[in-house]
């Protein structure tokens, strides 16, 4: 869990925040025994003095804790972290050999068009479309740092290169590949699983299409789909060896 709070500390503030007067250990002691825990007034004690220190308490003497402002903030981050694991470990039983087959079928498909799409886009990106993509990647960069999903954003960038690349042929191909949902919170959890800076190959792309150069633009492009074909790789031995 956020910060070093266990599931009983979190059950500690929970109580305490919702009780409309301070609270005393042997209260939240009676609490989490009825919620199947069984603790001492003692320990009650101790998980009472480490959240204090924390700031997540404040003293009212001779009356108990009351919950403070940063406890509040607190116990929201870490049932959004709670929230995320659950997810996660819903995601990792999904995935299985027939997933990542279709994940390389198509990241093939993709490397066939969307090298030419990068490359035609070079060609014919507007400075609006720039700032498009620019946004789409500060966008996406903002979710990440907030773990939030940003499969979303990864597909509005590679849309967006589809259409500047101005041929409507391979943005519909491309359109119809992307409805396969392999951009998708799976293919999210399976790259952050093997460690793959994901936004890295993205901004190398960008930079390469404000240039105007067709080479590295389809460069560029060629080795994020094969940077995303060794991740679903890497996984799959993974996997396989579990």
């Amino acid at each position: 869990m956020g910060k070093n709070i266990d599931e009983k500390e979190l059950l500690v503030l929970e109580i305490i925040r919702d009780s409309n007067e301070p609270v005393g250990s042997w209260v939240i002691a009676d609490k989490l025994s009825e919620k199947g825990y069984s603790v001492s007034s003692a320990t009650v004690g101790r998980i009472l003095n480490k959240l204090e220190k924390m700031g997540y308490l404040e003293k009212e003497k001779f009356r108990g804790r009351v919950i403070t402002k940063k406890g509040e903030e607190a116990i929201k981050t870490t049932n959004v972290i709670n929230k995320i694991e659950f997810h996660k470990k819903k995601l990792e039983k999904y995935i299985n050999t027939k997933v990542l087959e279709d994940f390389l079928v198509i990241l093939e498909a993709r490397k066939s068009i969307e090298r030419t799409t990068a490359r035609l886009a070079a060609e014919n990106i507007t400075q609006e479309e720039i700032a498009e993509l620019e946004r789409i990647l500060e966008t996406q960069e903002n979710n990440y740092r907030m773990h939030k999903s940003i499969s979303q954003n990864d597909l509005d960038f590679h849309k967006a290169i589809a259409r500047a690349s101005r041929n409507k042929v391979l943005e519909t191909l491309y359109h119809i590949i992307s409805l396969s949902g392999q951009q998708s919170e799976i293919f999210e959890y399976l790259r952050e699983k093997v460690g793959a800076p994901y936004m890295v190959s993205h901004r190398k792309i960008l930079e390469a299409l404000k240039k105007g150069d067709p080479d590295e633009s389809e460069k560029s492009m060629i080795e994020h789909i094969e940077n995303l074909i060794k991740d679903v790789r890497t996984y799959w031995k993974t996997f396989n060896e579990k």
